[in-house]
């Protein structure tokens, strides 16, 4: 189908394709609420995008089957170090509908020198995130990256620069900035309809169960050296793979990175605001005397310039929600408030009487805040779409790798911040942390031999 004719047919649907400005990004092209499988319809088979999906337990293979939905994309190649989620992967690619069958491979290196592979997508443990997005664009490819989009701040820079340099597309997997009710109801802040929007109260609950590591031989499945990658060296433990590595500091990046990503992303895309002045945290390990490194329980404060604030809260073995939710943002505003957390939004007065709602209309799917897979398969597969659109037309994806570094980056501080035990000041040109030597070592990290990023 020719552009002029498809795009005729997205605004028969009531659709458009004209940008849409909305904070500091430009939502646009053609992922403003219509399904997959209308999608599907529109782009032939001519026009697909070949991609090697890495990492495949869990998250990985969720979207596996997202993307084996999409007619113009194909899934060429699938890779892990852990050799048993080929055999899962590929009957959730089938199941999805997807012709061929692709290639697997336990190296992503290989993957990287397949000219065939377009674009990747990632859903790696966290200290692979950056080197991978940055081998990625070396190679001349597309990088869908999995929040948080670093490890430590300055991988998170060298993504951007990568991304520059190599001109390639890089979307972060903030799937919220694909919603299109929600990015409706982020437009009504920027236009006023509570005021000037003030303060953001976000939170994550859950009720995890305790973490306990113990020294174990590497199993013949996994490639435990490949797994490490850039990180240092560390025995293998059991328990850790694959998914409490996440509570680890060496791989992780605890819940606040891991899930308050998510929420501090729609924070700051609402409130219109880059880098913080001042950051704060508090909380600690309260729940169980095991081997997690980071909080369980966490405050995070991110004070911006003008006055306005995004506060996190995360318990992670507490599920008690918050209002009725285990996730989600509040903005507080001069006339009121706006509730969101999903692609919907309620707007309340200052005495919190509900006066305007908005949902997806016979959209049954509900949010699943928990569900390590996938919380919404419906905004994956927006998202998704919106990461091919980019590619195909050569623009900015709705979360492009500066937007996704901004908002990692906050919370990478808050992060810091509790780690040093004190509050953080920032500069809010760049979000360099300043005069603070012991907060600054924690910028970066050590890498192993040979596997330091560069660009």
């Amino acid at each position: 189908m020719q552009e002029h004719s498809r795009r005729h047919f997205i605004r028969t649907l009531g659709i458009g394709t004209a940008a849409l400005a909305v904070g500091d990004q430009v939502f646009g092209g053609t992922v403003t609420g219509f399904s997959a499988k209308s999608y599907r319809n529109i782009i032939g088979a001519n026009e697909r995008v070949n991609i090697a999906v890495i990492g495949l337990n869990g998250r990985g293979d969720s979207v596996s089957g997202t993307i084996a939905k999409l007619k113009d994309a194909q899934i060429v190649s699938i890779c892990d170090v852990d050799k048993r989620t080929f055999a899962k992967v590929q009957n959730t690619i089938a199941k999805a509908g997807h012709s061929g069958q692709p290639k697997t491979e336990a190296d992503l290196r290989r993957v990287l020198e397949d000219k065939h592979v377009d674009a990747i997508y990632t859903a790696t443990p966290d200290h692979w995130h950056a080197p991978l997005t940055i081998m990625g664009c070396q190679a001349g490819k597309h990088v869908y990256v999995e929040k948080p989009l670093s490890h430590n701040p300055h991988e998170g820079e060298l993504s951007i620069a990568a991304a520059r340099k190599y001109n390639r597309v890089v979307q972060m997997g903030a799937q919220r900035r694909s919603a299109p009710i929600l990015t409706k109801g982020i437009q009504l802040l920027h236009e006023g309809v509570i005021g000037k929007v003030y303060l953001a109260k976000t939170w994550y609950t859950n009720a995890r169960k305790t973490t306990l590591l113990k020294p174990g031989s590497v199993p013949d499945w996994l490639d435990y050296d490949l797994w490490q990658g850039p990180a240092p060296r560390m025995a293998y433990k059991e328990g850790l793979i694959h998914y409490d590595w996440h509570w680890f500091w060496h791989w992780g990046t605890g819940e606040a990175l891991n899930n308050g990503t998510h929420e501090v992303d729609v924070a700051r895309w609402g409130l219109g605001v880059d880098y913080p002045v001042r950051i704060s945290s508090s909380g600690g390990r309260f729940a169980y005397q095991d081997d997690w490194e980071t909080p369980d329980t966490q405050v995070v404060n991110i004070e911006y310039p003008d006055g306005r604030t995004i506060i996190w809260e995360g318990r992670s073995r507490n599920g008690r929600k918050v209002e009725a939710l285990d996730r989600g943002i509040i903005f507080y505003g001069e006339k009121g408030s706006l509730d969101t957390g999903e692609d919907a939004y309620k707007i309340y007065d200052l005495n919190g009487k509900l006066i305007r709602e908005e949902k997806q209309q016979g959209n049954t799917e509900a949010m699943a805040g928990r569900n390590t897979a996938s919380p919404s398969l419906g905004l994956d597969t927006l998202h998704m779409v919106d990461f091919l659109d980019a590619i195909r037309n050569n623009r900015k994806p709705n979360c492009d790798v500066e937007i996704g570094h901004k908002s990692t980056v906050a919370m990478q501080l808050g992060n810091i911040s509790w780690r040093v035990g004190r509050d953080i000041h920032v500069n809010p040109a760049n979000g360099h942390i300043k005069n603070d030597k012991d907060a600054q070592k924690l910028w970066k990290r050590e890498y192993h031999k040979g596997w330091e990023p560069k660009v």
